[in-house]
């Protein structure tokens, strides 16, 4: 079957444990963490005692060949409050960076340290923008330079989620002037290594709950085991780069790889805000009367419900289309990674915008949580790439495929030589139905329903 939305039973549960822990745990608090800008220690141990704050439990979910375990459990958690998710999931983040750049022994040395385990918890952050670049990741400016047997990083970091408090930080910098962006690389710095500095937790209009800061690094020193991929490896993906260079092609790097992956991640964190807010106002629309009719029954009311709920499921299908390729390694040629997220990040915002104005002065208030779900909102449309960078990163990719067909076509076929020749639509199958339906007076009813079933395509 190649195409079926049906969940399993371990992603139905798992849904539905995520639903469960952010309806009990995480929304009743999510006003204090957000007001008070405390980092959630207490809902991170109740997560980590569920079995969701783990990197073993980030593995099962990338490696659900379907894709969609990862956004589902994405969903359901940002549903409860996204401060308290993303402190949640921040290691999940550095995890990424790692999986794609580390060795073996690498992820297997540096994977536990981003969690630790109940009652011992550890925090991980991935710090790649900074003042000058924030989007721009070609703009970098912090550089690593070998010195020995190490490596000596100097730079400065903006906008990094746990940066300065986590016990891993994965960094990105410069280690080859002339590739620029293309001679980047991905560094283990250790929380508490001298260098690096905390210079303030920022003060944020939403998702206050997580922990984000700027930090520097003056002459931090890391061993040459801390550059994830290893030596070897760098200095045969930068000759590639420099082969490339000079022929005039095109190289991406490790961090532009990090964000396409993980942008279908962070469109389902919009998305779960998206719902909140869609489901709140729906409720209170239902329920708040006016003029002696429920305000759901107002035209002006409800138009605007229909069109969020139109655009955040059509959203979820991006999300979802884009997991799978991620899990499948189909790649972003069309830009499906910065699509998900552009849709559900401007939906997002689009629908908490309308739950306060359909509540009216209570949406205003902080009796009600839809202020803070339009705060928290409006960081979508900005970090892991602005909405203008994805549109540029589509508009981009689209040119580079120019006179190609969509995906669905281009892909490779699945199913094999019989679907080909004996599948829905072929010329074969158009023939024989049209033979069979000719002899229908002719052939007896027993006879003409045993070769409708032999015609039957194959699954």
């Amino acid at each position: 079957m190649a195409f079926d939305l049906t969940p399993t039973a371990a992603q139905h549960d798992l849904a539905k444990r995520a639903h469960e822990f952010a309806q009990d745990c995480i929304r009743p608090v999510a006003q204090h963490y957000d007001q008070a800008q405390e980092f959630p220690w207490p809902i991170l141990e109740e997560a980590a005692e569920r079995g969701f704050y783990s990197p073993l439990f980030y593995r099962d979910l990338i490696g659900d060949p379907t894709g969609l375990s990862l956004p589902m459990f994405m969903e359901e958690l940002f549903w409860g409050c996204a401060g308290i998710g993303l402190a949640i999931v921040m290691p999940a983040l550095a995890l990424s960076a790692i999986g794609q750049a580390a060795t073996p022994e690498q992820m297997l040395q540096w994977a536990p340290e981003c969690f630790g385990t109940p009652g011992d918890l550890k925090l991980a952050a991935l710090a790649i923008s900074e003042p000058e670049g924030g989007s721009d990741v070609r703009n970098l400016r912090t550089r690593a330079v070998r010195d020995g047997d190490d490596w000596i990083i100097d730079g400065h970091k903006m906008w990094i989620g746990n940066g300065g408090i986590a016990d891993v930080h994965v960094v990105n910098a410069v280690v080859d002037e002339e590739l620029g962006h293309r001679g980047q690389a991905l560094f283990v710095v250790p929380g508490g290594t001298p260098g690096l500095q905390l210079v303030r937790k920022l003060d944020k209009l939403g998702c206050r709950a997580s922990h984000t800061a700027e930090l520097k690094f003056d002459h931090v020193r890391v061993p040459a085991d801390n550059l994830l991929g290893g030596l070897d490896k760098l200095e045969h993906t930068l000759a590639k780069r420099r082969e490339a260079a000079r022929d005039g092609g095109r190289s991406g790097s490790v961090t532009l790889g990090t964000f396409e992956q993980t942008r279908p991640m962070v469109a389902a964190q919009a998305l779960g805000i998206a719902r909140a807010a869609l489901e709140y106002m729906t409720t209170y629309a239902n329920r708040r009367e006016a003029f002696g009719a429920p305000i759901i029954d107002n035209q002006g009311v409800s138009f605007p419900i229909a069109d969020l709920a139109t655009q955040i499921d059509a959203a979820r299908l991006l999300t979802w289309r884009a997991s799978w390729m991620a899990a499948n390694g189909v790649p972003f040629e069309r830009g499906e990674g910065s699509m998900a997220k552009l849709a559900a990040s401007e939906v997002a915002v689009r629908a908490t915008e309308r739950a306060i104005q359909t509540m009216g002065g209570w949406g205003y208030i902080t009796d009600h949580p839809v202020e803070k779900w339009y705060r928290d909102a409006k960081l979508y449309t900005i970090f892991e790439g602005t909405s203008e960078i994805q549109r540029i990163v589509i508009s981009h990719a689209l040119g580079a495929v120019d006179g190609r067909p969509p995906l669905h076509v281009d892909l490779e076929p699945s199913g094999g030589p019989l679907n080909k020749m004996f599948g829905r639509g072929t010329e074969v199958r158009g023939r024989a139905a049209a033979s069979a339906l000719n002899m229908r007076d002719h052939v007896p009813g027993p006879i003409l329903k045993a070769a409708l079933k032999i015609l039957r395509p194959p699954r």
